[in-house]
């Protein structure tokens, strides 16, 4: 709705210009149709400025400032050339009205893009404790995200991305059972999550330019609000990792809070399955720990107690080596 004011109101200004103008070279009705079909070229020239994004009253206030600067070192410029007083009233008055509306639409869709230059947008982001946190889809579906930022591990303010949302509506669309199921439960999560006033969350509504995957939408958004990442996906953190951008994965805390057990230690576990090695089994401890036993084949589906031999971290988590007392 502003932007369509905004080009409302640039055409009636324009058709305005072109009809004095006209009406001081006897021309008016040629000058006002000069003016409407000027306002019209410019318009589509900004509809083809698609690529950036729309953000808010700040930006188009930034982009007016930054237009009618232009505008004013162009009409200074053109004060040296011998165009007599009357183009170079009119150059000023077109020169101002053009660059202010290119300014403005441009900064009103590209906020974004202008976070790196300008201060305010900085100062609004010092106000949200620790800095916005962008969230990603698999950690939409895990489902810790709530429990973990009550116990103040996740602060700061919770971003989902619009392009994220749409990700979670086309996985409950889709024709696959648990790729559905795994979209719905995403979905009830966030709406959980907007109803908890506990919760600092919003949806940030802007998309990035077509043609990318969510992972790399991701990484550019992080990059632009100098935000983090939240996600439990291996993959997507490891590529923010190596660009610089701080990522909060929950499957690494997960991970890091596990109970420690050290070499002679024993305890109990049930043995669930066949190990990849001959006559070994495997089981799991409470929080999910895979324990896998030597020579413990004959006693899988029981629950035995095992002696820990070693214990081994690895890029998916800890593994645990045992072996029956």
């Amino acid at each position: 709705m502003t932007i369509l004011f905004i080009r409302s109101f640039f055409v009636i200004i324009c058709g305005v210009v072109g009809y004095y103008t006209g009406f001081i070279l006897h021309l008016p009705v040629k000058g006002f149709c000069i003016g409407l079909v000027s306002g019209f070229i410019l318009i589509f020239i900004e509809i083809a400025l698609r690529r950036v994004s729309v953000r808010g009253l700040s930006s188009m206030v930034f982009g007016l400032l930054l237009g009618v600067v232009m505008a004013k070192l162009l009409s200074d410029i053109l004060l040296l050339l011998p165009l007599g007083d009357f183009i170079q009233s009119i150059s000023r008055v077109v020169l101002t009205i053009v660059f202010s509306y290119l300014g403005a639409v441009m900064a009103v869709r590209g906020k974004d893009e202008f976070n790196v230059i300008i201060p305010y947008v900085r100062f609004r982001r010092q106000e949200i404790k620790e800095g916005v946190i962008l969230m990603d889809t698999s950690v939409l579906i895990d489902g810790r995200v709530p429990d973990i930022y009550k116990t103040n591990f996740l602060a700061g303010r919770l971003v989902v991305p619009r392009f994220v949302l749409q990700e979670l509506q086309s996985l409950a669309d889709s024709g696959d059972d648990l790729k559905r199921q795994r979209g719905r439960r995403g979905l009830e999560l966030l709406r959980m999550m907007q109803g908890d006033p506990k919760m600092d969350i919003r949806i940030h509504e802007d998309d990035l330019p077509s043609g990318q995957n969510v992972d790399t939408k991701l990484v550019s958004l992080a990059k632009l609000m100098d935000a983090r990442i939240c996600t439990t996906d291996f993959n997507l953190s490891q590529v923010a990792s190596l660009q610089g951008i701080p990522v909060l994965n929950i499957q690494e805390l997960a991970n890091a809070v596990k109970s420690a057990l050290f070499p002679g230690e024993k305890i109990e576990v049930k043995l669930v399955k066949e190990g990849k090695e001959p006559n070994q089994a495997v089981g799991y401890t409470e929080d999910g720990t895979m324990i896998v036993v030597g020579d413990a084949k004959k006693f899988i589906g029981q629950k035995i107690e095992v002696a820990v031999s070693s214990v081994l971290q690895t890029q998916a988590g800890r593994m645990i080596f045992a072996k029956v007392p």
